[in-house]
């Protein structure tokens, strides 16, 4: 029969949001969006009716541009209403990364559309009202830098930089500056021999718990950025547009519309892969660059009579790294040691340390 008293575990428990909710961002892409849609309309029936296959699809491209700010959109309010759901095992982090994925595919497929349509007026020129065109063309581009401007602040003192991605850089960079209450979980097991295993307690038999304050980057929002991005395509396309309509009117190099239509595709495509590759890890829970696992191995190394058994990296949210670590010793420190070390030294968020205590000398005995 148990006699200790039961103890609340509420000391003992500690919240997984690990979302940060962009406020100005989400406010600065509604006014963006509608500022896209007027624009889309404006330049979809003046391309229509003037024949300007630039000026045409930039307005298509709009279109895709404003249904990629409804995913934006979407994802801050999702995240935000479900960041307590315990459905979630590390909270809704992810759903800004899982955002700004989906608007990277859907910039893709504006590219590709680009492209199409583009090499459709090369082989098949049609007449185009270069007056006309060039007018809505630079309303446009107005359109665009307004919109750049909103999103820009936003999205680059929520950026930072970034440099822990899936591939290996060589280095990881983490600019700490707020600070966060954390915990972590702390689980020491040992190997009596080949057929018993206990957890390792302290004196008060508790499972031992770090309580601590660790500094945090900036906030990497994909979702922003993926809203900051189909802007900048939209301008870009606008100015090549307006480039390609000016040659088209002056020089008589109709041609180079639909050509220009294929250029602007091919760095807006740019731009999507390389949102993908920011992404796509994160959501695939692939593990730490080369560089950060090095560095838990060298600060494990640096430990004598210390192996590690298991290791596994990966990210929570855009933000925050996690890792499970398992060590083995013959004089296993405590797990609490390394916790400690990994989140103090390394920037981790959230962190469990399996300490297993290695009786080699007893099993080859038997």
């Amino acid at each position: 029969m148990n006699t200790h008293p039961f103890h609340s575990v509420a000391d003992w428990q500690h919240p997984h949001d690990f979302f940060k909710h962009n406020d100005a961002g989400e406010r600065s892409t509604r006014i963006v969006l509608i500022l896209t849609l007027v624009t889309m309309v404006a330049e979809i029936l003046a391309g229509t009716v003037y024949g300007s296959m630039a000026l045409l699809a930039d307005g298509w491209h709009m279109g895709t541009h404003a249904a990629a700010f409804l995913i934006t959109l979407f994802a801050y309010r999702y995240a935000l209403k479900h960041k307590d759901n315990p459905s979630f095992a590390f909270g809704t982090g992810k759903v800004g990364v899982l955002g700004g994925f989906a608007s990277a595919v859907a910039l893709g497929l504006v590219a590709l559309i680009m492209v199409i349509e583009s090499g459709m007026r090369l082989i098949s020129p049609h007449e185009i009202a270069f007056d006309e065109a060039i007018l809505v063309a630079i309303i446009g581009l107005s359109v665009n830098l307004l919109s750049a401007f909103l999103l820009k602040d936003h999205h680059h003192h929520h950026h930072g930089h970034h440099h822990d991605h899936a591939d290996d850089h060589g280095h990881a960079h983490e600019h700490e500056h707020e600070h966060e209450h954390e915990h972590q979980h702390l689980h020491a097991h040992t190997d009596a021999d080949s057929h018993a295993h206990s957890h390792h307690h302290d004196a008060q038999g508790h499972e031992h718990h770090v309580h601590e304050h660790e500094h945090h980057g900036h906030h990497h929002d994909h979702n922003l950025r993926a809203a900051y991005l189909h802007v900048l395509a939209d301008a870009l396309t606008s100015v090549l547009a307006i480039g390609a309509l000016l040659a088209g009117k002056f020089l008589g190099l109709t041609w180079l519309d639909p050509l220009i239509g294929i250029l602007g595709a091919v760095i807006i495509g740019r731009w999507a892969i390389g949102l993908v590759r920011d992404t796509a890890p994160v959501l695939l829970d692939a593990t730490g660059s080369k560089s950060q696992r090095d560095r838990i191995k060298a600060l494990v190394a640096s430990v004598p009579d210390h192996g590690i058994s298991d290791l596994h990296i990966w990210r929570i949210s855009a933000d925050h790294k996690a890792c499970i670590l398992g060590v083995v010793s013959h004089t296993p420190k405590d797990a609490s040691y390394f916790v400690n070390r990994i989140k103090s030294e390394l920037g981790f968020h959230h962190v469990t340390v399996e300490v297993h205590r290695c009786d080699c000398e007893a099993r080859g005995s038997h």
